[in-house]
């Protein structure tokens, strides 16, 4: 009790932060960024190193109302397979920039609900990434995959692509949750996907729930959790439902007076947690679980995790380049972000051009301050002496710096030998103490509540 208090003093239950999948985060990206921009980055990149890409697939059958995502709605095939010819010719003018050499470390559709093609189309969109640039030996190639939107046929298709994770979406199993989110899906057919999917020999499975949702009770939650691990998963998200109905107008279908209060946020979170580390889960972060064998807890374990636009990520490449209406290329230069409505990036990629419409340069004082958020997002720690030697910071400043951080978070950061530490009692506030490190006006867009 005494230290929801103290969390409480702090602002816990009132604040609103970003996320921090990037820094700057992406409303302070600006329109000085463009074509030509994004492809001197991508010519920028040593020959023969591994990237990252990310294909984005913004269809889907329902809209859930709870989603804040960049997608639309068909009930069609027709424009899934329009759309496909403009990512197929995106990926070849992609091709033409893309240097010598290249593999893929990683690889991720996303969405949307990219299972929403029918096989002949996964199929169809694998072997042109292929002709893009091979797999790395070490590869990841992973899919989110929506249970209801899924068959034989398309997971035959996937795993004969290469797919060796696949992320499933579970939000909540309790029916009047999944009925006021507009989210109806059945822990069988959950139950079944997940059994077609360790069928075909995909090792790793991902799955992703919220807390914080209309209804949602300790009660409720711990049965969610409970019915997820009999699947056995090897990572979990864990993410706090963000009701941004002034950004997601879909969101307006859910009432707000049915969601729980920020302190029951909280106790709905630990309620989970407490669940996850008891079946032996390692805690990534401020929201992952994964197993022990799992390539993140390894990650985490020699200090080699990081942050991106899909959360905690082991991916070693310093390149990730987004293909899609609104996907995010991050390069060591800064961000590039394709137009997000379907249409204009259409009309980009028909006249032979990237849609690229807006994104950031890094500063110097960028790196400095994302890479700390990072570190604080990531180990709940910053090492000193990494700052030091791999930025452009005095130690001058970076102590007052940090100085700084421990007064406006009393009790709770604490300065170490080697930096600074966040203590697990604190760990609720880590994305506010992020936000301490933020130089960006906070105010350009609304956020997330911090817990």
């Amino acid at each position: 009790m005494e230290t929801k208090a103290q969390l409480a003093k702090l602002g816990l239950f009132d604040a609103k932060v970003p996320r921090y999948t990037s820094y700057p985060t992406a409303p302070h990206f600006g329109t000085g960024i463009g074509p030509a921009d994004f492809s001197g980055w991508i010519q920028a990149i040593p020959e023969g190193s591994a990237i990252s890409l990310y294909v984005h697939v913004p269809f889907c059958r329902r809209l859930c109302w709870f989603c804040a995502c960049r997608t639309q709605g068909t009930q069609s095939d027709s424009p899934v397979a329009a759309y496909l010819e403009v990512l197929k010719a995106e990926l070849s003018m992609l091709k033409a920039v893309l240097p010598e050499g290249v593999s893929l470390s990683r690889l991720h559709w996303g969405g949307g609900t990219p299972t929403l093609m029918t096989a002949p189309m996964i199929t169809e969109l694998a072997k042109a990434i292929a002709d893009v640039a091979p797999f790395a030996a070490d590869y990841e190639f992973s899919v989110e995959i929506d249970p209801c939107e899924v068959d034989d046929a398309r997971l035959d298709a996937l795993a004969a692509a290469g797919m060796n994770r696949a992320s499933i979406g579970v939000q909540d199993f309790d029916e009047e949750i999944q009925k006021t989110i507009g989210r109806p899906q059945g822990f069988d057919v959950t139950r079944q996907a997940v059994e077609g999917i360790r069928k075909r020999g995909v090792k790793s499975l991902n799955a992703d729930i919220l807390f914080g949702l209309p209804h949602q009770t300790n009660a409720k939650i711990t049965d969610t959790v409970q019915k997820l691990l009999s699947f056995s998963p090897d990572r979990v998200a864990l993410y706090g439902y963000a009701h941004v109905p002034w950004m997601a107008k879909r969101q307006q279908m859910i009432p707000s007076d049915a969601l729980p209060t920020p302190q029951e946020r909280l106790e709905l979170f630990e309620e989970a947690r407490k669940l996850f580390l008891w079946d032996g889960f390692c805690e990534i972060g401020i929201d992952h679980f994964a197993q022990p064998s799992d390539s993140m807890a390894k990650a985490q374990a020699a200090g080699t995790l990081r942050r991106n636009f899909q959360g905690y990520t082991d991916d070693p490449s310093g390149v990730l380049i987004g293909v899609g209406a609104s996907s995010i290329s991050r390069f060591p230069q800064g961000y590039a972000q394709n137009h997000s409505a379907t249409g204009a990036h259409t009309s980009a990629i028909r006249e032979g051009v990237f849609s690229t419409h807006r994104g950031h340069t890094f500063t110097e004082e960028d790196k400095l301050r994302g890479r700390i958020i990072e570190a604080l997002m990531c180990d709940f720690e910053v090492n000193r002496q990494e700052i030091l030697d791999g930025y452009a910071v005095s130690a001058k400043r970076l102590e007052k710096l940090f100085s700084d951080a421990v007064a406006a978070f009393p009790g709770m950061l604490k300065p170490t030998e080697a930096g600074l530490f966040i203590p697990e009692k604190a760990r609720p506030l880590t994305r506010m103490i992020a936000r301490h490190f933020d130089a960006y006006d906070l105010s350009k867009a609304g956020h997330s509540s911090a817990i």
